[in-house]
């Protein structure tokens, strides 16, 4: 009568030992934002181009020729110059980064609102903002 009670324990007890806790996901996968990626300047430009540039334009230069790439970064640095004198400082490139963040921040904003605004009159009422979220369950 013994051996089975503590055979019947020591199960319980291996199972709670091994029980794992559950684990809180998020329902949308998000990936993680640019800051947080490694950044390895000899192995990977993705972090670089994203920064530079922005995500869109970012994944149009890599559908283009070495050659196209140099000619619009050329175009790009002299529009970075805001000085004229034909290089690019620190500030400068900061300035450009912020610019290139904001203008993808407002663009993204631009885009949730249209598909907010269910009916377009440039407001997004309570039912828009419910139907356009978790659909038309609600």
């Amino acid at each position: 009568m013994r051996f089975p009670r503590l055979l019947l324990c020591l199960g319980v007890w291996a199972l709670c030992g091994s029980a794992k806790p559950t684990e809180r996901k998020e329902r949308v996968l998000r990936e993680a934002p640019l800051s947080a990626r490694e950044h390895d300047d000899a192995q990977s430009f993705d972090y670089d181009h994203d920064a530079f540039l922005g995500a869109d334009e970012a994944k149009s230069f890599d559908q283009l020729t070495p050659e196209e790439s140099k000619e619009r970064l050329g175009k790009i640095v002299g529009k970075i110059d805001e000085d004229g004198d034909g290089f690019v400082t620190v500030e400068e490139l900061k300035a450009w980064i912020k610019f290139a963040q904001k203008r993808w921040i407002y663009e993204d904003v631009e885009r949730q609102w249209k598909g907010h605004d269910l009916n377009e009159d440039g407001l997004v009422s309570w039912e828009e903002y419910k139907n356009a979220t978790y659909g038309y369950i609600l």
